[in-house]
């Protein structure tokens, strides 16, 4: 399916990602600082052209530990300078990391803390990217999508094409799985990955209908809102809900599927988006019954706030872009409207007021963050995701590999 552009008034700018690793930098920042005491080592690394599993490998390799006991946040990109933070654990000492010297791979600052790092700890991550080839005009016309996007409710929090695997066919996979024509794997992470990719892909359609029938800047009745830095509740009276939505108070959320998911009032115009989406695909809610354990179901924020963001002409031809994303949001789904290539033929969508205006993650009930497998699955590949490759018009099964 192909993905509508939030700011399709706007030009793109074009251009080309990652022709070299310090092309794409992310940096992370948790939640909270290392305590200085305690039996794990938290270490912030900085690796290069190399994928998070590889670089605990080596880190495992070097230490001599399990890479199964060592923490990390998230995944970060591959073809990149990605900086991050990673728990090694006792008998480790700080010696023995601060003295680490391993190729492709730095250690930065160490410092000790109670206990392991688990995966979703993430506040935030910084993003310093590069396009080129992109004309002398490139900072003014990304500025200008920048600041559109930056505008309540923020950016459209898409999943972005990463999350579908390299031939775009998880979500199927996840499908065949949770219908039993698929065996499940092994490794529980690896079915909740193609379970996860199925509801990123419902979650997109959702999106997109919202974008497509103007409703993205709009609350609608039994539509469920999250408080920004709070719990989520039902929207009964979209009067008093809107003008929140605009000022960056709330956020709407949309349907991870799953039976136990907490979904609009029944009958409301929010239920019925949510059930066209599920007809379309040939689906009922009640099927992920089977794989409550593996996809409970869960909300996510249809917006994402941009922060912190930058532009800099470097030349006639190349553009610096910086920004600062959620936990669990994708860099590229913002450079998408950004550089809008122009291989996409997704239709302009605008919103209700005419005009373009726009990582938060997965939320409970509660409105707590689960970052179990998304986190930064900005992995890998220097493209920019044109569309969310579905359960509909995905290829052939192929298996999970490692993007390295």
């Amino acid at each position: 399916m192909s993905l509508p552009f939030l700011t399709a008034d706007l030009p793109g700018i074009g251009g080309l990602l990652r022709e070299t690793p310090q092309d794409f930098a992310v940096f992370e920042e948790l939640p909270y600082a290392p305590s200085g005491a305690g039996d794990h080592v938290f270490a912030f690394i900085e690796k290069v052209d190399c994928t998070t599993p590889f670089a605990i490998d080596l880190l495992a390799r070097a230490l001599g530990v399990s890479p199964r006991d060592i923490g990390v946040a998230g995944m970060k990109d591959r073809r990149a300078v990605t900086r991050q933070w990673v728990s090694l654990p006792p008998p480790v000492t700080l010696a023995q990391v601060t003295g680490l010297s391993l190729p492709g791979l730095q250690i930065l600052e160490a410092c000790p803390h109670p206990h392991k790092l688990r995966t979703g700890h993430v506040r935030a991550n910084r993003f310093v990217i590069v396009v080129r080839r992109t004309g002398p005009a490139a900072a003014a016309a990304a500025s200008a999508v920048l600041t559109a996007l930056a505008a309540a409710p923020g950016a459209p929090n898409w999943y972005g094409e990463q999350r579908f695997g390299r031939a775009g066919d998880n979500a199927a996979m996840g499908l065949a799985m949770m219908r039993k024509q698929r065996r499940f794997d092994r490794d529980p992470r690896k079915n909740r990955l193609l379970l996860s990719a199925l509801q990123s892909d419902l979650f997109n359609r959702w999106l997109a209908r919202r974008i497509h029938a103007q409703e993205y800047r709009q609350v609608l009745e039994g539509d469920l809102l999250r408080k920004v830095g709070g719990g989520v509740f039902v929207c009964t009276d979209p009067a008093v809900d809107q003008p929140r939505l605009l000022a960056g108070e709330v956020l709407t959320t949309g349907p991870m599927f799953g039976v136990e998911m907490r979904g609009p009032t029944p009958g409301s115009p929010a239920h019925a988006r949510e059930a066209a989406v599920l007809e379309e695909a040939g689906l009922a809610l009640s099927e992920f019954a089977a794989v409550r354990k593996l996809a409970p179901g869960a909300r996510r924020d249809a917006a994402v706030a941009i922060a912190d963001w930058a532009v800099e002409q470097l030349d006639d031809d190349a553009v610096r872009i910086s920004f600062t994303l959620p936990a669990g949001a994708y860099a590229t789904a913002v450079l998408r409207e950004v550089q809008k290539p122009v291989s996409e033929t997704a239709p302009a969508a605008h919103d209700g007021d005419g005009h373009g205006h726009g990582d938060a993650g997965e939320r409970d009930d509660r409105g707590a963050g689960d970052d179990r497998d998304r986190a930064n699955e900005d992995a890998a590949m220097p493209r920019t995701p044109s569309s969310s490759p579905s359960l509909v018009d995905a290829g052939p099964a192929a298996q999970l590999k490692d993007p390295s």
